[in-house]
């Protein structure tokens, strides 16, 4: 089974940092797209980042392009997301995801809270 554990969130002042973990299990990260939603309370979940094997350049939403680094070891079977320069429009629920290609499944990790103080 194909798995997805976050990890990394946290309580941090507005301008600091912090760097969540996806480390995905059942599944090699080979013909893929990967990324990281994020929801905030009484919004709808949105996309912040994410990056495929088919296109070496990442996405970044609008508001956190500059800020927000997307990047994966295939070693560790893991996908990171550094988040600097943090603000407290940042708050939500961070979620990844994995899509496979051919046939096209997602497959959703847990939540990790990200919370940033004024």
């Amino acid at each position: 089974d194909v798995q997805l554990q976050a990890s990394g969130g946290g309580l941090v002042q507005t301008g600091g940092s912090l760097r969540l973990s996806c480390a995905v299990s059942g599944f090699t990260l080979d013909d893929f797209a990967i990324g990281w939603f994020r929801q905030a309370p009484g919004k709808e979940r949105e996309g912040v980042s994410c990056i495929s094997s088919s296109d070496p350049s990442p996405y970044y939403a609008d508001s956190v392009k500059g800020r927000f680094t997307i990047s994966r070891d295939y070693a560790k079977n893991t996908m990171y997301l550094q988040m600097n320069s943090l603000k407290p429009e940042d708050t939500g629920v961070y979620y990844c995801r994995l899509t496979t290609i051919n046939p096209t499944v997602h497959y959703w990790g847990n939540g990790t809270q990200v919370t940033v103080s004024s």
